[in-house]
């Protein structure tokens, strides 16, 4: 039986976050400045990506909706900057819990230039986890790191803003403009970058971060778009809040706080019951109106 549109917007997203997931700890793994991060997780993104560009008529797409593009292009671009700085100045596990906020900035944009309802069950997903994600700021640690928490907000409210944008126009081609957020974070990275300066098993890991886990994280989450609502696909930013936490906690030691994981059990249990309730929702659908494809 083929996968409903639903379905496979779901397997996308939450594939895309869990490769998204191991963003924070490649970051530290590769010890160096935040500038050169970007710069090189850029230009690999760009080269990967850019070679699948040029693969049957992908560039054509631009002269759909070049403007749109161009606005996806530079948000992706600025999420990839602000996310490294982010970490670099604060600690991994505050910073996926500010890009928990991902959502709200997501459900308010949809609202106001797509129209589009929220689902009851979204929102009360959203305040829940939230209420989860209270724990974490109650714990050790949420202060001193200001810098880092602003680049974070920053970031979670250009997720939500590219993933609208990407709701509004399903036709922008995901490859192109995540190969072109690519080229304009190096590009912005270079003059403060020391792209140079880093011995093998650093370059290792920074080609495992651009040229396999953010491009396929980035290519997933983003083409989930076309099958779920922004809203939806923003909640699941969520699993990043544990599971990154989770990576960095058992290979390198940044322990946690209670509270912390308290805010982790809670947001992973809302989201499987989201999702569960969604699934259930799709099949009745489909038992009721056998043609019908929903987004």
């Amino acid at each position: 039986m083929q996968a409903s549109h639903y379905q496979r917007g779901l397997l996308m997203v939450i594939l895309g976050v869990v490769f998204l997931s191991f963003d924070g700890l490649l970051i530290r793994l590769a010890n160096t400045d935040g500038w050169t991060i970007v710069f090189w997780r850029g230009f690999l993104m760009f080269s990967v990506l850019g070679l699948l560009c040029c693969v049957g008529n992908r560039l054509a797409s631009l002269r759909v909706n070049p403007f749109s593009s161009l606005v996806s292009a530079i948000l992706l671009g600025l999420i990839s900057a602000l996310f490294v700085l982010a970490v670099m100045n604060a600690n991994v596990a505050n910073v996926v819990v500010i890009l928990s906020t991902a959502p709200l900035f997501a459900a308010l944009l949809s609202r106001v230039f797509l129209k589009e309802r929220v689902a009851l069950r979204t929102l009360v997903a959203i305040a829940t986890c939230m209420l989860g994600m209270s724990l974490v700021f109650m714990g050790e640690g949420a202060h001193g790191m200001l810098v880092g928490n602003l680049y974070a907000l920053a970031a979670a409210a250009a997720i939500g803003g590219n993933l609208t944008l990407l709701r509004r126009f399903p036709d922008i081609d995901r490859i192109v403009v995540i190969a072109g957020g690519g080229l304009l974070s190096a590009a912005i990275a270079l003059p403060l970058a020391s792209p140079f300066s880093l011995d093998v098993p650093r370059y290792g890991v920074l080609a495992v971060m651009g040229l396999i886990q953010m491009p396929l994280a980035t290519v997933l989450i983003n083409s989930a778009t076309r099958y779920l609502p922004s809203t939806e696909v923003a909640l699941f930013y969520l699993v990043e809040t544990a599971l990154g936490t989770l990576w960095v906690w058992w290979l390198l030691g940044e322990t946690p706080t209670v509270s912390t994981l308290l805010g982790g059990a809670v947001v992973i249990t809302v989201l499987v019951l989201h999702a569960w309730i969604g699934l259930r929702q799709e099949r009745q659908r489909l038992r009721l109106y056998p043609g019908f494809v929903g987004k």
